[in-house]
């Protein structure tokens, strides 16, 4: 169903299924505030599926499923199926990183007795968007005898939340002046932690209070901050939004609403004629760069390792990595700007991505001249169409706004490098890279039965 309202064809039934998968969904989103957390998630859930870790695995066969996991940030998935995996892969690759604030490597500091926590931001934000709202920290510490501490402050309504402050308006004369990209700079995005003095103490008395609260709930000091990865993230769960409850308001669908509509669709296929795969990396919002990366050869290592098990033998298997990437065929899932009637002026009406309209085709992302986009084959397009068709699949396709309003990239060029057929496919967003992000339950839902129609065709 090309370009039609989902919610006008759904029954009491199936407005019920849809309800049923968002409720999945809001689940997983307020579980999985990092990517570390994400991969947490897909590992339960692969397991509760039985998928098996790859280390466990000797052999593989049509119908086996297996998983991959890399540096606690990347899972790759396949279930294997009853064609030779070198006539290519039916691919989903989403990512679970999103943008938010990180703490520097020395990160604490007292100021006129408040403690507050130096920050660098991750990712393309409004850096205004962060102040005076309630933010949480989620990460690890890892200590020089190999323990790792793992940090979650803010999310149970026992916990105390920290937050960025803001001037108030009636001293912001000068501020009001300055444009919305230096209203709050980066260096002013610094969290505040304390106020509180640790008795008997004079100098730096409120830093001292903070790290005497983290040695005492978690062992660390702060030299161990040195080697540590925590993360500034909204606080609270996902929530319904609209009066009707037709939408999800949460932190990080971008893009962690197209990789868990892909698990889910990896998950629920059974017995397919082509191998599926899900790959779900990190760092996409820094260039998809780094060891967790898409750029990284961690996907190149695990399809070799498949073609291993399947064949018993590591004989020529660099060559058929290389025919196993050429012959596939990939969704690039990654969300897409939902058009927003209050600035209809950023987008092209007739190119817009519309909300409850259904799972999205970007033929082309990037920016101005389509620089840094995919550019997806016709042909390729044209079987997309069919398959979304077949499967009765409320569908779109969108660019992402005007063409000199800006633009943005995914992983889909870089997959694209290995010859294969890549196009970006996902959800639209309203409020993208903001700490509260919103979609539709109905475009969750058309987004999951697209992806498992690709898996099938």
């Amino acid at each position: 169903m090309y370009r039609k309202n989902a919610w006008k064809k759904y029954d009491a039934a199936k407005e019920k299924e849809v309800m049923k998968i968002a409720e999945g969904y809001k689940d997983f989103l307020s579980n999985s505030k990092t990517e570390r957390l994400a991969t947490r998630e897909a590992i339960k859930k692969l397991e509760e599926h039985g998928y098996v870790e790859a280390s466990k695995a000797n052999s593989l066969k049509p119908g086996d499923k297996i998983y991959f996991t890399n540096k606690n940030k990347n899972i790759c998935a396949f279930v294997i199926g009853n064609r030779p995996i070198k006539e290519g892969l039916r691919i989903l690759g989403a990512h679970i990183d999103s943008p938010r604030i990180d703490f520097k490597e020395h990160p604490l500091y007292e100021k006129n007795e408040f403690a507050y926590a130096d920050t660098h931001y991750y990712g393309g934000i409004k850096k205004y968007q962060w102040v005076t709202i309630p933010l949480a920290l989620h990460g690890v510490v890892c200590k020089k005898d190999g323990s790792v501490v793992e940090v979650n402050i803010g999310e149970s309504e026992k916990d105390p939340v920290v937050g960025i402050s803001d001037l108030l308006i009636h001293l912001a004369a000068d501020q009001m002046q300055k444009p919305g990209a230096k209203v709050i700079e980066g260096e002013a995005l610094d969290v505040t932690l304390g106020s509180k003095p640790l008795k008997g103490k004079d100098s730096g008395a409120v830093k001292a209070n903070i790290l005497k609260i983290l040695e005492k709930k978690y062992g660390i000091d702060e030299e161990d901050l040195l080697s540590a990865e925590i993360e500034v993230v909204p606080a609270g769960k996902a929530r319904d939004y609209g009066l009707d409850s037709s939408m999800v308001a949460g932190y990080g669908h971008d893009d962690r609403s197209c990789a868990y509509t892909s698990l889910m669709a990896l998950l629920d296929v059974e017995n397919p004629e082509v191998t599926g795969c899900c790959i779900l990396v990190d760092k996409e919002e820094i260039g998809s760069v780094g060891a967790t990366g898409a750029h990284s050869v961690f996907f190149e290592n695990c399809i070799a390792r498949i073609l291993a098990l399947s064949k018993g033998s590591n004989d020529g298997v660099y060559m058929d990595v290389r025919e196993t990437m050429e012959n596939s065929k990939m969704l690039s899932s990654d969300v897409s700007a939902g058009f927003d009637p209050l600035y209809a002026g950023a987008f092209d009406p007739v190119n817009g991505a519309y909300f409850s309209y259904g799972i999205v085709f970007n033929k082309y992302t990037g920016s101005r001249g389509k620089g840094g986009s995919n550019d997806a084959n016709p042909e390729y397009y044209a079987w997309i169409r069919k398959a979304m068709d077949d499967a009765e699949v409320s569908w779109q396709n969108a660019e992402l706004g005007r063409v000199d309003q800006g633009g943005g990239g995914t992983i889909a060029y870089i997959l694209g490098n290995y010859n294969m057929n890549v196009i970006d496919a996902g959800i639209p967003v309203l409020n993208m890279h903001a700490p509260m992000e919103i979609v539709s339950k109905a475009d969750i839902y058309e987004a999951y039965r697209g992806y498992l129609a690709f898996l099938k065709a």
